[in-house]
């Protein structure tokens, strides 16, 4: 009998703690994202059988040859690899069948943008003893509509890891906005009112002399989206989920994402990533400002003098995700650096997740600088809020969110 199949009838007999533990790490990935079936476990326990375990390097290579069947998905088992098999002398003790169950994963510092391995491990939690004989039943975790909506009322600060996960992948089927422009160019068009002149005397030229009217119409467009997302302390827990949100609308349409702090950072790029959490981590180790302080009037500023001009033009709509929460606005900048950004674009939609209180005033300086430079003021606190900002941006300026109400109680206030 061989070293593998020794270490295997030894664990058998006192309970297959081995088998067990490689079934739950099959589970952690499988909620993690990777395409990992039933049989996948099985698969991986016969490879082990077979391959015989000697050191952590060939134990970990023989697992990956058997759950990795997609390049990008290697990051992520090597991330669920360490979490799962970190303690120390860990892999000798599973060897040597002396650990009946696989420790559970303790809570430590996890990258703000990159949560989905250790949300998968943390939510599986530790495994079950299994009675046999019993077949693997499987669930259908999908949300029932009672669920569903308690999930899209509830408030993002106050959702767990496993709701934050339910409600980014309620975001990627959200209905998104699809607001066409008309623009100076013409598109043929039999039913278009604008005589083409050139196709006409070509199509005369072809059919010997003949005129027949070709007409046209204006051509439509989808309206830029650009997004400037608050990521202070006050405002990462919703900018993660927003960010979400931003990174599925890019697929659909033409969306230019920024990130301030105490800096502007152009995060455009990363976010047009396929995998969004491999767009967000990336996204995170190009920010520098997570979760610290907040500068809004210089990062509003930064943007109007080395960005406006470039994605400001054809009809862009802007998103501004802050509270409004200035330290500095005591001189008025912030004023206005909102004032040119109003004036440079067609549309500026405030979202603020302070809204969602009820009892709520435009009563700090830094809100009372802001708001009068902005069309709509909505609230971006749940998915209902997603929601209700798509059909906003299908549609022309809603006067729902219009913030004359706002600006009234300011007057009041000075007054």
């Amino acid at each position: 009998m061989s070293g593998g199949e020794a270490v295997f009838a030894d664990t058998a007999r006192e309970g297959g703690a081995l088998a067990e533990n490689i079934t739950h790490f099959a589970r952690a990935l499988r909620a993690a994202g990777l395409k990992v079936g039933p049989g996948s476990a099985h698969d991986a326990i016969e490879a082990l059988r077979l391959a015989g375990i000697g050191q952590r390097e060939d134990f970990y290579w023989t697992l990956f040859s058997v759950f990795v069947k997609r390049h990008e998905d290697t990051e992520i088992f090597e991330q669920a690899f360490t979490l799962f098999w970190r303690k120390r002398a860990l892999m000798e003790r599973m060897l040597q069948a002396l650990m009946p169950i696989a420790p559970a994963p303790q809570r430590q510092q996890r990258d703000p943008v990159n949560r989905r391995v250790s949300d998968a491990l943390l939510d599986t939690g530790k495994p079950q003893p299994i009675e046999r004989p019993k077949p693997e039943v499987e669930i259908d975790a999908s949300l029932t509509v009672s669920d569903m909506e308690v999930l899209r009322s509830k408030d993002f600060g106050q959702m767990s890891a496993r709701e934050i996960a339910q409600a980014r992948r309620a975001i990627t089927e959200l209905v998104l906005p699809f607001e066409k422009l008309k623009t100076r160019r013409l598109t043929a068009s039999s039913r278009g009112r604008i005589i083409d002149m050139r196709r006409s005397i070509r199509a005369s030229l072809r059919a010997g002399g003949m005129i027949a009217l070709k007409k046209a119409e204006p051509n439509e467009r989808l309206a830029p989206v650009v997004a400037l997302c608050d990521i202070s302390g006050s405002m990462s827990e919703y900018t993660q989920v927003f960010l979400h949100f931003l990174h599925a609308l890019s697929e659909k349409r033409r969306v230019h994402s920024f990130v301030f702090g105490t800096r502007l950072t152009n995060i455009t790029r990363t976010l047009r990533q396929k995998d969004p959490d491999e767009a967000l981590k990336l996204a995170g180790g190009h920010v520098r400002d997570w979760a610290g302080g907040t500068r809004i009037a210089p990062c509003i500023d930064a943007f109007n003098r080395a960005w406006s001009r470039r994605v400001l033009g054809q009809g862009a709509v802007v998103l501004l995700i802050t509270d409004g929460l200035e330290r500095d606005a005591a001189d008025g900048t912030l004023g206005k650096a909102m004032e040119r950004l109003h004036m440079s674009c067609r549309r500026l939609i405030w979202l603020n997740p302070l809204l969602r209180y009820e009892g709520f005033e435009a009563r700090a300086r830094g809100i009372r600088q802001i708001m009068p430079h902005v069309d709509e003021f909505r609230s971006i606190h749940n998915i209902e809020s997603m929601e209700t900002l798509c059909r906003a941006l299908d549609a022309p300026r809603g006067r729902d969110a219009s913030p004359r109400k706002w600006l009234k109680q300011m007057a009041a206030l000075v007054a």
